[in-house]
Order: C-alpha cells, then sequence, then structure tokens
C-alpha cells in the first residue's frame, strides 16, 4: 500500500465537487471568471483529488512536470540546486496554485523540484487534460490565462522583492501575505526563500 489516495472527481458524483477542497476551489473559480455549465462540469471533474504524506516529491529534478496543482491543505516546496546546495524558489500554504512552469508548457524535464512540507490535500489535472479543454472550450482557456496572468505576477513580485527590497521588507511581507508560515515551514526554507542565511533570518527576527 503506498499511502497516496487518489479520487477522481466524476460527473455522477457532483456532490463531492460541492465539499472541501473543491469549495473553494469553485469558490476561486468564479471570483475570476464565469464559466457556462457545460464547461465548469467537464472542467471540475477533469480534476483529481490527492491525499498526499509530508515529504511527498511531486516533481524531481529531471522528471517531466505532468501536472498542474490547486493546493486546498497544506505546505509546499519548489526549490532546486545550485553549487550542491538547495535553493528555495517558491513557497506556498493553502488555497493556491502551483506548478514547475518550464516543464509543464514544454513538457521537458524540470530543473525545479517540488515537495510537499505536510500532510496535503490537493487537487491535480493533467496537462493533456488542460489542453484539450482549453482548445475545446474558449472560457476554459481564458480562466487558464487569467491564472497564469496572476501567477506571473506573483513571480514578477518575487524577482522585483529580491531585487528592490531589503532582508527585512522581504521577511516582513512574507509574514504578512502567509501568517503562520513560521510555524509550518522550516526556517532553513525560509531563509533561502528570502536569500539570506540562517542567521540572517534569526538576526532579523530578533529585531536586530
Amino acid at each position: 500500500m503506498c499511502g497516496v489516495q487518489f479520487c477522481i472527481l466524476k460527473t455522477a458524483n457532483r456532490r463531492l465537487a460541492l465539499q472541501l477542497p473543491m469549495d473553494n476551489f469553485l469558490k476561486y473559480i468564479r471570483n475570476v471568471t464565469h464559466l457556462s455549465d457545460e464547461s465548469m462540469e467537464v472542467f471540475v471533474t477533469s480534476w483529481k483529488s490527492l491525499s498526499l504524506p509530508k515529504g511527498h516529491f511531486l516533481v524531481r529534478q529531471g522528471e517531466v512536470s505532468r501536472h498542474f496543482y490547486y493546493l486546498h491543505h497544506g505546505a509546499v516546496r519548489i526549490f532546486y540546486y545550485k553549487n550542491d546546495k538547495e535553493v528555495t524558489e517558491y513557497l506556498t500554504l493553502d488555497n493556491s496554485f502551483f506548478l514547475s512552469i518550464l516543464s509543464f508548457f514544454r513538457q521537458q524535464p524540470s530543473r525545479l523540484i517540488i515537495q510537499l512540507l505536510e500532510p496535503s490535500e490537493l487537487l491535480a489535472i493533467h496537462h493533456d487534460d488542460l489542453m484539450r479543454l482549453c482548445d475545446r472550450y474558449h472560457d476554459v482557456e481564458r480562466l487558464f490565462r487569467l491564472m497564469l496572468t496572476e501567477s506571473l505576477i506573483i513571480s514578477q513580485y518575487r524577482v522585483d522583492s529580491l531585487q528592490f527590497e531589503t532582508a527585512e521588507q522581504r521577511y516582513k511581507n512574507l509574514i504578512t501575505n502567509h501568517p503562520g508560515i513560521l510555524q509550518r515551514v522550516p526556517l532553513m526554507y525560509i531563509a533561502s526563500f528570502l536569500g539570506v542565511t540562517l542567521e540572517t533570518l534569526s538576526r532579523i527576527r530578533a529585531g536586530k
């Protein structure tokens, strides 16, 4: 028994689609754009519900990223190796989307590694299924484009913060945007994400 449970959302089980983790997922979609009843039905039922343990790797270095993910509850780290050291590229908590962008869209081996830092509840849609839906349903294609736009904006904020903000500003923004992250993510990963050493992070937290 692998300890990884998969639950495919089917049309016949519409009640599941209205329960967690789907309720926040559906709320997000409706806040972004309107989907027709048909588009909403096929889009929602194309996602798989996943319950995965702490430490599970969604994407390993050299693997092709096949899925786009929605994190209902849990913690995710995206990182890579540079000079034999782990560098944390991205951290995210509940109610967020994530993927290995280059690998997913080009369907080529990923340099990024995606790992769960907590037992997590997720939804996932396969690359091929998503592309077919975008080709067939204009409103799904628009939804995906808007979701990607938001993702690119977040990525740009990340680049700008490293270039123009102090470490103290980055730390304050992190704990403001992700309350509770200090209790859920190891400090060494947070330090790496902020671009500082663990010792510097300790000084920032102490107000020194």
